[in-house]
This record gives C-alpha cells, sequence and structure tokens, in this order.
C-alpha cells in the first residue's frame, strides 16, 4: 500500500530534478541571499535546556496530510515575532509546498523578520536542497531517517556540517534511533507522529527515550499541545520540544509559548 510519505517523496525526486535543472550549487553559494551559518542552531538549544528552561522550536505550518488546512492566510512574519515573544529557542519553518502549503518564500520572509536560529524543515534528499536551504539562511536542516538510507544521511549531514549548519535527525523507532547515533549529529529527534499511518502517540518518545545517551540532545517532536504534556516528555529527558499544529491553532500563540517555555 502507497502511504502519505511514499507519495510525498515521489514528488520530492520530481522537485529536486527540477531544482537541478535551473540551479547548480555554486549558483546558490555565489549568490546566497544571506551570510553565513555558525551552528547556531545547536548552540542556542543547549543554551536554553542547560538555563533549566524548555528550548522549543515553534513551528510555521500551514497544513498537514493528518490536519489538513491548520490556519488559511498565516502571515509567517506575524506568527515568527509572536513565537520569538513567546520565549521560542528556534524556529521551525515547513517549506513542502504539495503536502504542508509551505515555500522557500515563507522561509524568506521569516529570515527577514526573526533573529532565532531556523530549521528548514523538509524531506530532503539531495544535498542540493541542503545547499539552496543555506543560500536562503538557514541554519540547520532536517535529515528524516525515514527518508534516507544511512549513505544519503551522511551525506546530507556532512553537507549541512561544511556550510557551519546543524542537522537535526529525526527517527521514529528503534531501528532509526540505533541508525541516528552512527552519524555526525549530535541533534537526535524522536517524532511522536508515524509518517506512514499519519498518527500520534506521546508515548512513541517515552519508549525511545532510553536509547539516546546523554551525549546527545534529545527534541521530542510532534503531538505536544499543553504544559503537561511538556511535563510528562520531560521525564523522559528531553528538554527540547519541536512543537507546530497546536501552536499555529491558538490565538494566543505568544502567552502559550511562554507557559510551555516554563513547564516541568
Amino acid at each position: 500500500m502507497t502511504t502519505a510519505l511514499d507519495k510525498i517523496i515521489a514528488y520530492k525526486h520530481d522537485e529536486v530534478a527540477a531544482l537541478k535543472r535551473k540551479r547548480s550549487e555554486a549558483d546558490f553559494l555565489n549568490n546566497p541571499l544571506f551570510g553565513p551559518a555558525a551552528h547556531r542552531f545547536a548552540a542556542r538549544l543547549s543554551d536554553v535546556s542547560a538555563s533549566g528552561d524548555n528550548a522549543l522550536i515553534c513551528e510555521m505550518k500551514r497544513k498537514s496530510p493528518s490536519a489538513g488546512e491548520i490556519l488559511p492566510g498565516a502571515d509567517p512574519k506575524q506568527i515568527a515575532l509572536e513565537y520569538e515573544r513567546g520565549g521560542a529557542a528556534c524556529l521551525s519553518i515547513l517549506t513542502d509546498g504539495p503536502s504542508f502549503g509551505g515555500s522557500l518564500a515563507d522561509f524568506k520572509s521569516i529570515r527577514e523578520t526573526a533573529s532565532l536560529p531556523l530549521l528548514r524543515k523538509d524531506f530532503m534528499i539531495d544535498p542540493l536542497q541542503v545547499v539552496e536551504a543555506r543560500a536562503y539562511g538557514a541554519d540547520a536542516i532536517l535529515v528524516i531517517l525515514s527518508c534516507t538510507d544511512d549513505a544519503l544521511a551522511r551525506d546530507l549531514i556532512q553537507t549541512a556540517h561544511d556550510l557551519k549548519m546543524d542537522a537535526l535527525i529525526e527517527t521514529h523507532d528503534a531501528a532509526e534511533v540505533d541508525r541516528a547515533l552512527k552519524l555526525p549529529s549530535r541533534l537526535i529527534g524522536i517524532n511522536n507522529r508515524d509518517l506512514k499511518r499519519m498518527v500520534t502517540d506521546l508515548a512513541t518518545t517515552e519508549a525511545l527515550a532510553p536509547r539516546v545517551p546523554g551525549d546527545r540532545l534529545l527534541i521530542a517532536e510532534s503531538g505536544i499541545k499543553m504544559p503537561e504534556d511538556i511535563s510528562r516528555l520531560r521525564k523522559t529527558g528531553a528538554t527540547c520540544f519541536l512543537i507546530g499544529e497546536s501552536l499555529m491553532k491558538r490565538a494566543d500563540r505568544e502567552r502559550h509559548c511562554a507557559a510551555l517555555k516554563a513547564a516541568r
């Protein structure tokens, strides 16, 4: 059976092929829209975590295959400023168009507005996407192990590191966590959403967190709505949290960010 993830990866190959016909790595490196990165993303998460606060990665997300339309007409600059005022450590911007309604235009708009480190969240299947992300001012990229083999994941991470960016490795099960620990990135994400079935369960982080050693930075992703969810996941050792859909739906986004940041 073809899953939602299978469909995304199929059109992502078409997108990358079209990108390669139009642009080269040299094009992006010779004409960047923004200046160089400096591993700000991981450093910011570490600093906030070390202070005792929750390091929130707050996400700009217009829609999703599981939720449908989340916030039609969302103003990315307004969303980013609300997150920043609410105490977000970093921001995540969905740039996938067909399934999530995002774009690099959203990314550029937020880069021009927010001072926080930015994660380009997309389905990375080729190093040229990483170079493109850097040209648009990304401080980090997402590497989803459900979408890559180990060789490709390593190439994506190495490209990011060569450009002084960070890479967040996303996992969904024990096998993927074990694979992630063999890759050269300190940032290990556990996604509570099953990308194939599009169902979410916080117990995923609870089950997998013990596999992540203390020298890695654990990020719990998806399904986090209330301070009580943060409190529950902190018991696993997680102090970093990627939150999108639930924040996008709230009118009191800034105040709710502050409550999530302070949860214990």
